[in-house]
């Protein structure tokens, strides 16, 4: 049994979910170990990067569960809960490192697989100027020069506009990214209120229940009393029915005193 849940059930069921997004990313990175594909290795670090972001937002929340409930705790409580806390953080910090360890493995392998394949071209060239003459080795080396010149100025205008275009593209990701974790907070700071919101709604409806029974409760004895009532005003001589307290017996027939002669 979880120790949290003798504080809150809430913090145990986060501290649970927490503990098992964790189990699932240490499984994943053993996992990732093993594969050698890179394209596979990309997309499992995709799934796993998904789910330290969902422990993320548990950890938020387990926060401010906390900070809910520390004027209710006493000073040890709030001390181990802070400490739970952190530790969750520095776990996290730990598979998101060993995330950013992977990630920069495969971005060299892509680089390793693009510069490949230049092998060869070299000895092709050394057999084919040992067939030149000394005019067609300089008319062919200028030419080269002066399509080398072309593609170096080529390359130079793509590097210009590809740093351009990713200077754009990190700034809109930036304000993307901005956005999105505000947008992140907000969710979480809704998700919570409804929660509060469904706690309250609850706390009213028992509150109602109970108002409920004890209006009806009162409407049944107030029938009672009248029904009471009724039926000593009309069978005034009915000793099974006792006095009301405070309701005046009937009158007594008074005879008047020619009848009685």
């Amino acid at each position: 049994m979880d120790p949290l849940s003798t504080i809150s059930e809430e913090l145990a069921d986060i501290n649970g979910q927490i503990g098992d997004i964790f189990r699932a990313l240490s499984n994943g990175f053993q996992k990732l170990e093993k594969v050698k594909d890179s394209n596979r290795q990309s997309r499992q670090l995709e799934e796993l990067t998904e789910k330290m972001r969902e422990c993320k937002r548990l950890i938020k929340e387990f926060d401010r569960e906390v900070k809910d409930l520390e004027s209710r705790n006493d000073p040890g409580t709030n001390k181990m809960l802070s400490e739970k806390k952190q530790s969750m953080i520095k776990e996290l910090n730990s598979y998101v490192a060993l995330k950013k360890q992977y990630a920069a493995n495969l971005d060299n392998k892509r680089i390793d697989l693009f510069d490949g394949g230049t092998e060869g071209y070299g000895e092709e060239n050394v057999m084919l100027a040992s067939s030149m003459t000394n005019q067609q080795l300089v008319d062919s080396g200028n030419r080269m020069m002066d399509e080398t010149d072309q593609v170096i100025e080529r390359s130079k205008k793509v590097v210009h506009e590809t740093i351009n275009v990713g200077t754009e593209t990190a700034a809109a990701l930036k304000a993307q990214t901005d956005q999105m974790s505000r947008i992140v907070n907000e969710l979480d700071s809704i998700h919570f209120s409804i929660k509060k919101a469904s706690q309250l709604v609850k706390e009213l409806g028992r509150q109602v229940a109970t108002d409920r029974c004890i209006m009806a409760l009162l409407f049944l004895i107030v029938v009672g009393v009248v029904a009471i009532i009724i039926v000593k005003i009309v069978n005034p001589n009915n000793k099974d029915i006792r006095d009301i307290p405070g309701l005046a017996p009937p009158a007594m027939t008074r005879r008047l005193l020619w009848n009685a002669s």
